[in-house]
């Protein structure tokens, strides 16, 4: 049985056009109404594109510091990976 997402796919630039909007005095309630999103995939665009301040005046988003925190974990593991062939090796 086949079951289709019927979500709504939006790019990066739609996203960021309609934060920008926000960002700019538009409200929630009446960019919702004029591009058709819910009210609450808004709120959740807002906060994932929405920039805090980092080091070095750099500005870095949630979802960055999400991209982040992952690739960390990943280099965590392969760093324990590492190790334990290097015990390994080091046997032989």
């Amino acid at each position: 049985m086949n079951t289709k997402n019927n979500a709504k796919r939006y790019n990066d630039d739609f996203k960021s056009m309609v934060v920008d909007l926000y960002h700019s005095g538009s409200s929630v309630k009446d960019l919702s109404s004029e591009y058709g999103v819910s009210n609450v995939t808004i709120y959740k665009w807002i906060k994932d594109l929405t920039p805090i301040e980092g080091i070095s005046d750099k500005e870095i988003t949630p979802k960055d510091v999400d991209a982040i925190h992952k690739e960390n974990l990943r280099l965590k593991q392969e760093l324990e990976i590492l190790k334990k062939a290097m015990v390994i090796f080091a046997r032989k």
